[in-house]
């Protein structure tokens, strides 16, 4: 008998799933690197991440001056030539600067808003796939009717009654992705809710709210990462249009999507204006897309 119990518990030691959750990210990444296109994805993230990060640091932030740094004047210069790397926009503020700048607006709030809209939208898919009844036909009914608006007018809706902020951002994002990771989280909950795992943690008397953060959200987070790196270049993607429509981040900011706008009316002869925000913008939503086809790669294979 103790030699049994001893086997039982050097197993339960010895899964994985017993393992410390840094431990298993650490091993989840370590996977990563099985999948070259994930690796090329989490290479470009990381090369924006780590320009976010240092932009303060730059030779090109001037701390006495009078001026915000993305907003450090030169002479208009939009042919791109002369002392900056880059060249200068029309009101002569460093392309190069407003860029490295912007990276970190864009990580900021696409992440924050990214991050709001998967708690509104696992907590209302793990209610309606947990609860049923008509707690799933009523946030099921809410969701359609957020579904039924194409996001485009729904983000300027949203933006157009609140104002142009990175708050309003958060929000236009929340109500456009919520009932649609809501759809995923219910879908998956439905399938969870009938393993051996609910059924003991409810005889144990677990409470609702437990079952559903400790037991069912954390099993499902598989399919969830995944889609988090899409939805994080989508809501790049959607920070950047109501940027080019003059609803996005406010000036000054170094809204990529804004500085696309401000190029398009000085014709080709500012084309390096256009053509690296641009760059910048694909690059960094190529990232979020090829690390989840890395991340969905690896989870096939297992």
């Amino acid at each position: 008998m103790t030699d049994a119990a001893d086997n039982t518990a050097a197993a339960a030691d010895s899964d994985p799933r017993n393992a410390p959750a840094i431990a298993r990210l650490a091993g989840s990444m370590a996977l990563l690197r099985e999948s070259p296109v994930g690796m090329v994805g989490a290479a470009l993230i990381l090369f924006w991440v780590v320009m976010a990060v240092i932009a303060p640091l730059l030779p090109l932030y001037d701390p006495l001056a009078q001026i915000m740094p993305f907003q450090k004047i030169g002479a208009a210069n939009p042919d791109g030539s002369g002392t900056f790397w880059l060249g200068t926009d029309h009101k002569g503020r460093d392309i190069l600067s407003r860029v490295i700048w912007g990276s970190q607006r864009v990580l900021i709030w696409a992440t924050f808003a990214t991050v709001v809209a998967y708690i509104a939208g696992m907590l209302m898919g793990v209610m309606a796939g947990y609860r049923g009844g008509w707690w799933d036909e009523a946030i099921s009914f809410i969701s359609n009717v957020l579904l039924s608006f194409p996001v485009l007018i729904l983000f300027v809706l949203v933006v157009t009654l609140l104002g142009s902020s990175g708050w309003t951002i958060v929000i236009a994002v929340t109500f456009a992705s919520a009932p649609g990771i809501m759809r995923i989280v219910r879908g998956l909950v439905l399938d969870l809710r009938t393993r051996d795992y609910i059924f003991a943690a409810q005889t144990r008397g677990e409470t609702p709210w437990f079952i559903m953060l400790v037991e069912l959200l954390p099993n499902a987070r598989g399919p969830l990462i995944v889609d988090a790196c899409l939805r994080l270049g989508y809501t790049t993607v959607a920070i950047a249009t109501l940027g080019f429509l003059g609803l996005g981040l406010p000036p000054p900011e170094p809204d990529w999507g804004l500085m696309i706008k401000e190029a398009v009316p000085l014709g080709s002869f500012a084309g390096h204006m256009m053509i690296i925000p641009a760059l910048a913008l694909s690059s960094l939503i190529l990232g979020f897309n090829l690390l989840a086809d890395g991340l969905r790669e690896i989870s096939l294979r297992d």
